[in-house]
């Protein structure tokens, strides 16, 4: 369960960890958002799932802010795994990667799992079962932390799509050039109201779902694994 392909353009791998924070607003306040919430209900030696871990860039942040957790780390991209490892350097002793989905997994129980910027490219059927997994594999009450891009609600959700490619590019972004890339976008993202999002948490067993994090066309909750 997981992107139809995973990540394996050599350009994209090579030049990720400096594009992929000038893509997403708040990127790395959206990180020290994620350790916070981890931590209400962690113990000092507490374990956690990041699934889509490819890249490294959130663990990377996780690691350094937490040196008392570990972290199991999956994505079904090998290249993008061998880029973590880099990106983590001496943090990564601290935690354990894994190719391949959430089935690959270790069951856990983890004290907390997050799933950043990967769900969007999932049909509702295949996010539901991805949810439900990694429900199955928190402690009762444990925290799971998403976003991803979806729709606001308020106008065309395209709109909320190329403002995001807009603000990726910078300030002297073209706006037609920016609307084409959305269209195209949105062809293959799974684009959800918060409402939708909410209701497919609770279906896939969390509780309390709510909205913590908001940037153009991304969104973030944090629900409890109900016990």
């Amino acid at each position: 369960m997981g992107p139809v392909q995973p990540f394996s353009d050599p350009v994209m791998i090579a030049g990720y960890a400096e594009a992929t924070p000038q893509r997403v607003p708040g990127f790395g306040d959206l990180h020290r958002m994620a350790v916070t919430l981890l931590a209400e209900r962690a113990a000092d030696n507490a374990r956690f799932l990041v699934l889509g871990a490819g890249g490294g860039l959130e663990l990377k942040a996780f690691t350094q802010a937490r040196p008392d957790w570990t972290f199991v780390g999956v994505d079904p991209s090998q290249p993008m795994l061998d880029l973590a490892a880099q990106v983590l350097g001496p943090h990564v002793s601290q935690v354990e990667l894994i190719h391949g989905y959430i089935d690959d997994a270790p069951v856990g129980p983890f004290d907390g799992a997050t799933r950043l910027l990967m769900l969007h490219f999932l049909p509702v059927p295949d996010r539901l079962d991805v949810l439900r997994a990694l429900k199955d594999r928190l402690k009762p009450g444990a925290p799971l932390i998403i976003a991803h891009h979806c729709n606001p609600g308020v106008g065309p959700a395209e709109d909320w799509l190329a403002r995001s490619v807009a603000f990726a590019n910078g300030p002297m972004a073209d706006a037609k050039a920016a609307r084409a890339s959305a269209a195209g976008m949105a062809q293959h993202l799974t684009l959800l109201t918060a409402q939708q999002e909410e209701a497919l948490l609770q279906d896939a067993g969390f509780i309390q779902p709510a909205l913590f994090y908001a940037g153009l066309s991304f969104r973030g909750w944090v629900a409890s694994a109900l016990a």
